[in-house]
């Protein structure tokens, strides 16, 4: 029995008839019929002025008829040039433009028309071609007044709100000062834009003047009886935002910013898209462009399993998979609350029933190779490790069973039951390792590697991820709420920063594009020093205060300086202008008799080391 899927009653060819849709359906015939109000007061204007006012002189019925073609032709230009089907911003360059333009061609087709007319004309040729003009300023006039009239409602909704500044007077700036004078249920109000660009000074935009750039911002705080800055610069870099910011905080200013523009193409700029800064905000890097066609190639209508489905990097890897159809996706996690907060997350639910949540520990081989056989995933993400570099320096062992055994089962589990691509999150500490964390991540890497024969096995390597569970970031929230200090471990030391969403979004790149074997790194800009970021934290959070800074001393394992390649990986390609390609040495699973129980710490160690650099080849065996 064949399945039919209904559709809406009410649809417009083929898509549901939305109340979006309905608004747009009516702006557009509200704009079609003012233009054919001016092409007939137009032509009909101009006709009458023609034959001296005198009405007996005029061809009634002929003037009714070229009205008639005008309008329709107007119509026929205007839906296919977007003026009422909502394509174009009211009253923008771009609806001016392609007005003119319809008009334009209207009234040269009845000029046409006109002019190879056999007989007498309906109309005089003068009045076609002023009729055109008259009618083209009263398209151009309805909509300059309309916009004047909103522009007066708005500001007259505006008193008494939050006076703000806008630094950015190009399209980022309108864009915003637009979103904040439409909305009326919004705390902020545009009182004047700054901008660093000279040929920008005393330009008017929506009824507020650029007052001057970046050394003016407490004079024209002053002047303007200012509270608020909203940062408007979609391609400014992380040094031009930080000067700004703190230049509108020494001035008093609460500082605002719309965030890179690249975020709302599916929508306009609304005043929700304005908000504090962050410190993602001050990373200065290239948005992130994944091929969605690469990456739902490996993943829709596939079985994907997630391990570590309940961290910060697995759970957003699951939101970001679910997007692509999978046609399973499995959540393995051996910490239940975790897989609550996921499901939560997921489905605004959690009662804990579903088939695709699992609770298991990848060090347990038996209950692995269970959960592989009956989930059968044709993609792997391998998310689950431990990371806490300190921790790791006292515990080597708990970091050998997780990261390199538990590595090792999920991959041979995986192998065993067909999987075609396993993907191993990875870190920066793995390149030129000095730690537990960064010999056991460099050890999985060449595990993983050496599975290049049963399915495509890449790594991906990157560095911190601004947000996750247990962040630098997180820790000097508290301290600075608390009143201080903020330690720090060094003055100078740097670290490689990036978004979670930005991160994800490059594992799913990665896997569509590596090749079996390699480590793709993925690009992280510029390294931030941590003291700056502790100093923007502070900033956002209390300021105005003095926190003090408490500088610790690097701790057993940490490095001043983090890499993303190591000195002796050999650079294969570049298949993404932000990923690229490593070559690492493969190990095979007997190579790791050294780290058999039972063990201690010190044996563990030198054992990782002695893994790590990769003396150790895989001639011993397969996989």
């Amino acid at each position: 029995m064949s399945r039919t899927t209904a559709f809406p009653a009410t649809t417009l060819v083929g898509l549901p008839y939305s109340p979006k849709m309905r608004l747009l359906l009516r702006r557009g015939a509200i704009l079609a019929a003012v233009d054919a109000v001016c092409w007939a007061v137009g032509l009909g204007l101009v006709t009458f002025v023609r034959f001296d006012f005198e009405p007996a002189r005029v061809d009634w019925r002929g003037l009714a008829l070229v009205t008639a073609y005008a309008v329709i032709g107007q119509v026929a230009a205007g839906l296919l040039g977007g003026l009422y089907t909502g394509r174009l911003r009211f009253a923008s360059f771009e609806e001016a433009g392609t007005l003119g333009l319809t008009f334009g061609a209207v009234g040269a087709a009845l000029g046409i028309s006109l002019i190879t007319i056999s007989g007498p004309r309906p109309i005089p040729l003068s009045g076609a071609a002023g009729g055109t003009g008259v009618a083209i300023v009263l398209a151009f006039s309805s909509r300059y007044l309309v916009r004047l009239l909103r522009q007066l409602a708005t500001l007259s909704r505006a008193q008494g709100r939050e006076r703000t500044l806008i630094f950015g007077a190009g399209e980022g700036g309108y864009e915003a000062a637009r979103a904040l004078l439409r909305d009326p249920e919004t705390a902020l109000r545009p009182v004047g834009f700054l901008d660093d660009e000279p040929a920008k000074q005393n330009l008017h935009i929506l009824g507020s003047r650029v007052l001057g750039g970046r050394g003016s911002i407490a004079a024209v705080a002053a002047s303007t009886r200012a509270e608020t800055l909203v940062i408007a610069m979609p391609s400014a870099s992380r040094a031009q935002i930080a000067e700004v910011a703190a230049e509108a905080r020494r001035a008093g200013l609460r500082v605002l910013i719309l965030p890179r523009m690249a975020k709302f193409l599916d929508t306009a700029v609304a005043t929700r898209h304005i908000r504090p800064l962050s410190f993602a905000d001050f990373l200065g890097r290239q948005e992130v462009h994944i091929d969605t066609a690469q990456v739902a190639g490996y993943l829709e209508g596939r079985r994907v399993l997630v391990t570590g489905a309940g961290g910060s990097i697995g759970s957003e890897l699951c939101a970001t998979i679910s997007r692509f159809r999978p046609s399973a996706l499995y959540m393995l996690d051996r910490d239940e609350n975790a897989l609550h907060r996921l499901q939560l997350r997921l489905e605004g639910r959690a009662l804990l029933d579903s088939e695709s949540l699992i609770v298991s520990d990848i060090r347990d081989r038996e209950a692995l190779d269970r959960v592989m056989e009956r989930c059968r995933p044709e993609v792997v993400f391998h998310a689950a490790a431990l990371k806490h570099v300190t921790f790791l320096e006292r515990f080597p062992l708990e970091a050998v069973k997780t990261n390199v055994w538990g590595t090792l089962n999920v991959l041979q589990a995986a192998a065993a039951v067909g999987a075609h691509r396993f993907v191993n999150i990875s870190t920066d500490k793995a390149a030129d390792p000095i730690c537990v964390l960064g010999f056991t991540k460099r050890t999985a890497e060449m595990l993983t590697a050496n599975f290049a024969s049963s399915m495509v096995g890449v790594s991906v390597r990157f560095g911190n991820v601004l947000g996750s569970q247990g962040s630098v970031i997180a820790s000097m929230e508290q301290q600075i709420r608390l009143g201080g200090p903020v330690t720090i471990t060094h003055p100078e030391v740097t670290r490689f920063f990036m978004t979670i969403e930005e991160a994800v979004q490059l594992v799913l790149q990665a896997g569509a594009v590596g090749l079996a074997g390699e480590v793709l790194v993925l690009d992280m800009g510029e390294p931030v020093r941590i003291v700056d970021l502790a100093r923007e934290l502070v900033g956002e959070l209390d300021p105005g205060i003095d926190i003090p800074f408490e500088f610790t001393g690097l701790r057993p394992g940490e490095k001043l300086h983090e890499v993303l390649t190591g000195a002796g990986e050999d650079l294969l390609r570049r298949p993404h202008d932000l990923i690229t390609a490593y070559a690492v040495p493969p190990l095979a699973p007997q190579d790791l008799q050294g780290l058999q129980p039972p063990l201690d710490d010190e044996i563990a160690l030198s054992t990782l080391q002695v893994l790590a650099s990769g003396t150790l080849g895989a001639a011993s065996g397969g996989n």
